[in-house]
């Protein structure tokens, strides 16, 4: 979800009414179907013109100001030449089928996934005080009496099990549940100890830290966060990071290095940011609405950190409603009872492939098969769909699961097709009005991003990263790639090493696939406002992917305008054909439905066409598991390479959220985290040469000779990287007794510069103890016992007495 026109640009329009495009033109141009009207007033963007009388409106839009997450889907469109349009019929009403309740995208068999450790665990009964925040917690992906594995390598406790790690959870879902209580602020620690009792404040700093370092607190697009977010929040410089690509994953990590003190630079092949999020304004004869090419559907609120976007830009959603209706190619309705009886016998087919698979997972060396083959041997065998018309609604929910992971049931692996369904986030699926470019100008905004630099090379050492984009040279530290799957399928980025064999055979065995669409804005609604999908059944099964299923976005882009859908087989040959015929078959489809019905389907004003698996900057549309494949495969691709010096995002790098925008979202920040870390272990590393070569060993007796403040038996050394009163300052105290072996006793800890400079103004040792453990929490340690932020800064006390000319 990557790669070019300043982020500010609105979606670009026809530079004429009259252009044609073939199928070999630029994917994001399109064309009239009638001479556009000329700009004014009335051809604002959707989502700032007070002119529409049903932007909004109660009666066409249900919003929410929960969360939503999308699914990945591709930019590239052509687009389609004038028709003459036929006589309308506005005084038509609207069709009345039969109610159906609109069909998921893909269930859920949680049970039959290979690992049952995967599986989310249900929130047990705990007290009510703490059972909404664990709730919380759960909805973002934590478990609840457990640690994830990114907490464990983070060491946020010194223990796995017990008291501590239980006093951490507790802390932890309190943070979350208090920072999404209110997003547009930023939460600091101050704020956080205001509300956790004395005995469990020796949590709340790697608790803090590692939600802050991995973004789950303090992120987003509100003024407050976006001040802060610009700058590095603990004044430290830690590098420079070169981005490959704008989608959202880019984005989203450079945002957060930028605050973690990281210097980036994006390069963008494209010439606009968000990549596979690409939002279409289309308009002519006094009509205007927007639309996603791309990712559109925010599929699940609860939780998703695209709600959390939504809330700070208070920006409305609209619940995709629940009403699907069916149609014959006749035109007429499906009959409801057939409809039921098949839609459950399509789900005891999958029930009876996923004992299958359970039985095969079982044997060690068992093949994979494809979920199509399988679902055909059991049709074939349980007779079902026998008839005519059932087969043909079999065939829709078939298209419909190739609409959810972009290619062909023979592609598909039977043992590990679903394996992100334990983690799906809840919630509805909802449409952002004025479509989802709205996230990508905000995200974008004040970020170094060179557009046009399409990478061809990147070659990583010990040294650091070369980058080489459009002829020019860019270095760096370390660099993240975030190009979709299909352009490293195509290896159309040298590597230089090449990557691990192991990540290669990842790249070759996950799947890439291809999901297009034809957008429509017609003159008026004539399909009624009261639903937001509706499909089309085919009698050709090879077929049964092309215009299966329409999106009204009446409610939603400030306009009539409908989307059908291309998906399978359907959407590969698709784009093999003209636009000018796409439109042809899509009217064709509509007039069989509405005509019989006494409703004239006019010519559209403007049509596009999307070609994603044209589009060099992507290939396709998202990834899935193909045959062969598992959800490991996502892993791999997530794993850096040149230790530490080249690192991976995008939606197929996220093993549990693949194939959605909140997915590639996700991933941008785990490699911000990632990179962090590395670059945290690089500065240890050349500590500890700094501290062999000058003899000090682990020694801390002669840092503290030359203290930067002693009072009492208290002594400080400051952070030489900052002078804020919120940095950290290591304190040690020194107890002496005649009963002690070396006559004195050294105990450490961590406090903030404002810390120390309070406790040097208070009389006496023993209130000075008192302050110390009661107010502020603080746990004196061994020398041996202190975490990584002190060996941190350790180092970095060490560089600046020692070795003066260093960068610190």
């Amino acid at each position: 979800m990557e790669p070019t026109a300043p982020a500010e640009v609105d979606p670009e329009l026809p530079e004429s009414p009259n252009d044609v495009v073939s199928d070999d033109s630029s994917p994001d141009t399109d064309i009239t179907l009638s001479p556009a009207p000329p700009e004014d007033a009335n051809t604002e963007d959707p989502q700032n013109s007070p002119e529409d009388p049903h932007r909004f409106s109660s009666e066409n839009a249900n919003t929410t100001n929960d969360a939503p997450v999308s699914d990945s889907q591709g930019n590239s469109s052509d687009t389609v030449p004038d028709v003459q349009p036929q006589n309308a019929n506005l005084n038509s009403t609207e069709p009345g089928p039969p109610v159906r309740k609109r069909r998921r995208r893909k269930r859920f068999f949680t049970e039959l996934n290979g690992n049952p450790l995967n599986r989310r665990p249900r929130v047990p009964d705990v007290s009510k005080e703490v059972d909404t925040e664990a709730l919380i917690a759960v909805s973002v992906g934590f478990p609840v009496d457990s640690l994830t594995e990114e907490e464990i390598e983070a060491n946020v406790v010194s223990r796995i099990g017990g008291k501590e790690q239980s006093d951490y959870i507790l802390v932890r879902n309190h943070i979350l549940a208090r920072w999404r209580s209110n997003v547009s602020v930023w939460l600091t620690r101050d704020h956080v100890l205001e509300s956790i009792q004395a005995e469990l404040r020796n949590v709340v700093d790697p608790a803090y830290n590692f939600l802050l370092e991995h973004g789950y607190i303090n992120f987003g697009l509100a003024p407050a966060i976006k001040e802060v977010k610009l700058r590095s929040f603990d004044g430290v410089e830690r590098g420079n990071v070169v981005i490959v690509g704008a989608g959202l994953a880019g984005l989203v990590a450079a945002r957060q290095l930028v605050s973690m003190g990281f210097k980036v630079v994006i390069l963008e092949g494209r010439d606009r940011p968000g990549g596979r999020v690409k939002t279409r304004k289309m308009k002519g004869d006094g009509v205007v609405a927007a639309f996603d090419l791309g990712g559109s559907v925010l599929t699940g609120i609860n939780g998703n950190p695209l709600g959390v976007l939504a809330r700070q830009l208070e920006l409305p959603l609209h619940k995709v409603r629940d009403n699907c209706p069916l149609y014959l190619p006749d035109g007429k309705a499906v009959d409801a009872d057939m409809d039921s009886r098949v839609e459950v016998s399509f789900n005891q087919l999958l029930d009876r492939v996923c004992k299958l698979r359970q039985s095969m997972l079982e044997e060690v060396n068992s093949v994979d098969v494809s979920l199509g083959t399988a679902i055909e041997a059991f049709r074939s065998v349980y007779k079902v769909a026998g008839d005519r018309q059932e087969r043909m609604l079999l065939n829709w929910h078939l298209a419909n699961l190739e609409y959810a992971n972009a290619t062909l049931m023979s592609n598909l692996s039977m043992a590990y097709w679903d394996q992100d369904d334990p983690y799906e986030m809840g919630g509805d699926h909802c449409f952002i009005p004025g479509g989802n470019e709205r996230f990508v100008r905000a995200l974008a905004e004040d970020l170094p991003i060179f557009y046009g630099r399409t990478v061809e090379s990147i070659r990583y050492g010990i040294d650091g990263v070369r980058v080489y984009a459009s002829g020019q040279e860019f270095q760096g530290d370390m660099v993240l790639c975030t190009v979709p799957l299909g352009v490293l399928k195509k290896g159309k980025i040298e590597f230089v090493p090449e990557l691990p064999q192991k990540k290669k055979d990842a790249i070759q065995r996950l799947g890439y696939g291809l999901l297009n669409k034809v957008a429509m804005l017609f003159p008026y609604d004539f399909w009624g406002g009261k639903i937001d999908t509706f499909g089309h059944l085919t009698e050709d099964s090879s077929m049964r992917g092309e215009f299966f299923l329409f999106y009204s976005y009446s409610s939603v882009s400030g306009g009539p305008l409908l989307v059908a859908l291309v998906a399978g087989d359907a959407a590969i040959n698709f784009e093999m054909m003209s636009p000018v015929e796409s439109v042809k078959r899509v009217l064709d489809i509509l007039r069989g439905i509405f005509h019989p019905k006494g409703i004239v389907v006019p010519d559209p004003v403007q049509a596009v066409c999307t070609r994603w698996g044209k589009d060099c900057f992507t290939y396709g549309s998202y990834s899935y598991v193909a045959i062969g494949s598992s959800g490991d495969d996502y892993d791999l691709l997530a794993e850096s390479v040149g230790d530490g010096r080249v690192f991976f995002a995008g939606e197929a790098t996220n093993k549990q959220y693949p194939a959605t925008m909140h997915g590639a979202f996700l991933s941008g920040m785990r490699e911000a985290a990632n990179i962090m870390r590395a670059a945290k272990r690089r500065l240890l590393a050349l500590g500890d040469k700094v501290s062999n070569n000058t003899e000090e060993g682990d020694s801390l007796n002669k840092l503290f000779e030359t203290p930067d403040m002693t009072f009492g038996s208290f002594s400080i050394l400051f952070d030489p990287r900052s002078q804020d009163l919120e940095c950290h300052a290591l304190l040690r105290v020194k107890f002496q007794g005649e009963k002690l072996d070396s006559g004195c006793l050294c105990l450490y800890g961590l406090i903030t510069r404002k810390q120390a400079i309070e406790l040097s103004e208070l009389d006496v040792d023993g209130r000075r103890m008192n302050i110390l453990h009661q107010r502020l929490g603080v746990k004196l340690v061994g020398r041996n016992g202190l975490s990584d932020t002190a060996e941190s800064l350790i180092t970095h006390i060490r560089m600046a007495k020692f070795n003066p000319n260093s960068a610190v």
